[in-house]
């Protein structure tokens, strides 16, 4: 109910990717930081083919888990890199917009991938979160908006986002993207309420957007 996904890092490790196959993920501990008022936990999966044992991915997801700071713990997040990094756009107008409207299904539909936190399909629940009614999955709007810098730029090494606000289902994603050599800013609006969904992201290009795999 407290806990809220603050940002998420994806990293290819190789392409192509498998359409089918077994795969196992090993989570680790990256960091535990101590905000005051809430934690940020922080924490890596490297996911590789069970058959090969060659890695295909690597993540790292941050979440903030409200009223659980103020254990002495350390101040400030670790630098790593692309995965921490601010991703500010540029000041000029975005290179290329892209838009999509949400289905009022949808956080039902993307609980069929594992996720089957009830912030996220009971409305019971969701007020308890401080939430008027149940929200999309962070990972969901997160896909949407990869998809669209995709569909434009062709495919990308890693990618990072910061999820700046919420999203309900039926609402339209704006992703607003910047290239910068071989890399795609972006950022991505509620079109219905002009609010950010996900800030502070970015792309880092295959081949500086050639290829699509």
């Amino acid at each position: 109910m407290m806990l809220l996904h603050g940002e998420q890092y994806l990293e290819i490790l190789s392409y192509p990717i498998p359409t089918s196959g077994t795969l196992v993920s090993k989570p680790r501990l990256l960091e535990v930081v101590d905000k005051g008022n809430a934690a940020i936990v922080k924490s890596g999966v490297t996911t590789i083919n069970k058959e090969t044992g060659k890695p295909l991915f690597y993540n790292e997801s941050t979440v903030f888990i409200r009223g659980s700071g103020g254990f002495g713990g350390v101040k400030k997040p670790q630098d790593r890199g692309a995965s921490t990094a601010a991703n500010k756009p540029p000041s000029r107008a975005p290179d290329f917009t892209a838009e999509e409207k949400t289905t009022e299904e949808q956080a039902v539909l993307y609980r069929l991938s594992g996720d089957y936190n009830p912030l996220h399909v009971d409305p019971a629940f969701a007020k308890m979160g401080g939430f008027k009614v149940p929200i999309l999955h962070g990972l969901c709007f997160f896909g949407i908006s990869a998809k669209a810098v995709y569909q434009k730029y062709g495919a990308f090494k890693n990618i990072k986002v910061r999820f700046a606000g919420t999203v309900l289902p039926g609402q339209t994603i704006v992703t607003e993207m910047w290239k910068e050599g071989g890399k795609v800013v972006f950022q991505s609006r509620v079109k219905e309420t002009g609010k950010l969904a996900i800030s502070g992201a970015a792309a880092e290009l295959v081949d500086g957007g050639k290829t699509k795999l």
